[in-house]
């Protein structure tokens, strides 16, 4: 039985201000004193559920319409707000952690050490740095949100552009990567300006908390707790070993198959040589499909259950339209334990992928939602792409009602080569987040030419053929996660490699996936990445043999 969820457009969280903060941070201070830490801690938690829950809400409604005016003015509100918010939470963290005897008897070990984390990645000093980098990251999503981009005698936005950069004809293809990049490329400088100063307040941020570059802080603001950047420089490393020439003998067969004389970067989005596979329909097809392919994976009826809650309460946001946000996420709202899909659907085979993901995150949010703090509702973003991408791969054996008529073989195959191809590009998004970060300094020549000599290294077959921007090293620009979250992609990849293990059990028992994957969602934010992983009798990217077998077996599948 699913407890219904409060209708979505009900939702109107109190708007908090300095003097509500401070009033209710007092009250949490005099429990403190008077030796009540139980209470103390209870009061806090409630009091971050309700700040975080508005600051979702307003997240989220500009996301859905970048041009409402209110919405902006909400969203530049809470980015001036939130460094203040948070002055007064670290300074509560740092008063339990004083008596850490005492509250390690109401928290768990994991929590008080991201707490431990927490508190040195904010001083007050800091407060106007902090705005200064979400009114940078909001103009940069403001940006792209408002991209027209002319194609053939119609106006698109990044995502209505998606569709034709599939397109089995091999001139449509190149025709809409070269629309696409033309408004990178008349978007250049700006979009240049826009990162220097993110570099440039970010760099000051670490200078002034005292670490010795930002990668440190950077990683201290991810929360990670178990693993270092020596740990990730290896992982990358051996994606480029074991992962970068599968991939590269893949798109050479592809090359031969379709009978071109060179692959160019406007040909790798075809995986398929019949044209990918669609969507099996509209939106309400879909909606009515993934309904039916939940009852089918999960005969304790449970997903289904939950996903009819979320569609019937409107806790989904699907289409894609002008004026709306790119990408996909999920967010939620902790103080009604009920979490939100975002997504731009273009009628691409993209689109179920997105939505499986997206609903990975919602259901382990959901499972998770009785998790004693709030700490522990979300794990850190590597252990929660877990979540995304394994639901990703189980959904597979049901994954034909998403797909048009006769294509499920052919999906399930395209999904398996396009993960094996993110690799590696999410360990050369991460290396160059690291060598930027590393030489704060580089001019936006520099930080194009470190672009594409990574990308020559863990993508040795990208040819840009003519489109000069992407060609100089612009390729970046377009993603997201650089801009707005730095730091935040490795993430996919350890994610990634976690959730191919799920996968191959799944081969032989797919049962037995899918109470691991819902174990693994119920344990939510409750550990630290490697130890959720390990728990679950799982290896952890980070050991010597985690990627050999998964390479062994996709080869053995895909090279047939």
């Amino acid at each position: 039985m699913i407890t219904p969820f409060p209708e979505f457009n009900t939702l109107d969280f109190p708007t908090p201000s300095r003097e509500s903060l401070d009033q209710a941070y007092a009250v949490i201070g005099e429990s403190l004193e008077s030796g009540g830490i139980a209470s103390a801690i209870a009061l806090f938690d409630t009091q971050r559920r309700a700040y975080e829950s508005w600051s979702a809400l307003v997240e989220l409604r500009f996301a859905q319409d970048t041009r409402n005016a209110d919405y902006v003015a909400a969203r530049d509100y809470a980015d001036t707000l939130t460094p203040y918010a948070t002055g007064l939470e670290t300074d509560i963290k740092k008063r339990l952690l004083a008596t850490r005897e005492e509250t390690a008897k109401h928290l768990s070990a994991h929590v008080l050490s991201l707490w431990e984390a927490d508190i040195t990645t904010f001083d007050e000093r800091i407060e106007s740095m902090l705005a200064e980098e979400a009114r940078l990251c909001a103009e940069y999503t403001a940006l792209l949100a408002a991209a027209e981009i002319p194609f053939r005698g119609e106006t698109h936005n990044l995502s209505g552009i998606e569709p034709f950069q599939q397109e089995s004809d091999r001139a449509t293809r190149h025709e809409a990567e070269e629309a696409r990049w033309g408004f990178y490329e008349a978007n250049g400088e700006t979009l240049d300006r826009i990162f220097d100063d993110l570099v440039r307040v970010r760099v000051a941020m670490a200078q002034t908390l005292g670490f010795n570059s930002y990668v440190e802080l950077g990683y201290r603001r991810m929360r990670r707790t178990d693993y270092t950047a020596a740990d990730v420089a290896r992982f990358r490393e051996r994606i480029a070993t074991h992962v970068t020439p599968l991939v590269q003998a893949l798109l050479q067969r592809r090359q031969l198959e379709m009978g071109w004389d060179s692959l160019k970067a406007w040909d790798e989005a075809l995986v398929d040589p019949r044209g990918n596979p669609a969507p099996a329909g509209d939106y309400d097809l879909m909606i009515t499909r993934a309904l039916e392919m939940f009852s089918r994976l999960d005969e304790s009826g449970e997903m289904a259950a939950f996903f009819a809650e979320m569609v019937e309460r409107n806790y989904v946001d699907l289409k894609n339209r002008g004026g709306k946000a790119g990408g996909g996420f999920c967010t939620s709202f902790s103080t009604q334990g009920t979490p939100f899909i975002f997504a731009n659907f273009n009628g691409t085979h993209g689109d179920i992928g997105v939505f499986t993901h997206e609903m990975g995150h919602a259901y382990q949010n959901w499972k998770s939602r009785s998790q004693p703090v709030i700490d522990m509702l979300w794990p850190t973003m590597e252990a929660a792409e877990i979540h995304s991408m394994g639901l990703e791969f189980l959904t597979w054996p049901e994954i034909d009602l998403l797909v048009e008529d006769g294509a499920g073989e052919r999906y399930r195959r395209l999904h398996l080569i396009e993960s094996l191809c993110f690799l590696p590009y999410g360990a050369c998004v991460d290396h160059f987040q690291h060598e930027i970060y590393a030489h704060p300094d580089m001019t936006p020549q520099e930080r194009h030419a470190t672009w594409r000599r990574l990308e020559q290294q863990y993508m040795p077959w990208r040819d840009w053929g003519d489109l000069a921007y992407p060609a100089k090293g612009g390729r970046w620009q377009a993603q997201r996660h650089i801009y707005n979250s730095p730091f935040y992609y490795i993430d996919y990849t350890l994610a990634l490699c976690v959730a191919l293990q799920i996968w191959l059990i799944a081969q032989v028992d797919a049962p037995r996936a899918l109470d691991l994957y819902r174990g693994l969602c119920e344990v939510g934010g409750s550990e630290a990445f490697c130890t959720i992983v390990r728990q679950a009798g799982l290896t952890v990217p980070f050991e010597d043999d985690a990627l050999a077998e998964i390479v062994h077996e996709a080869e053995q599948m895909l090279m047939m």
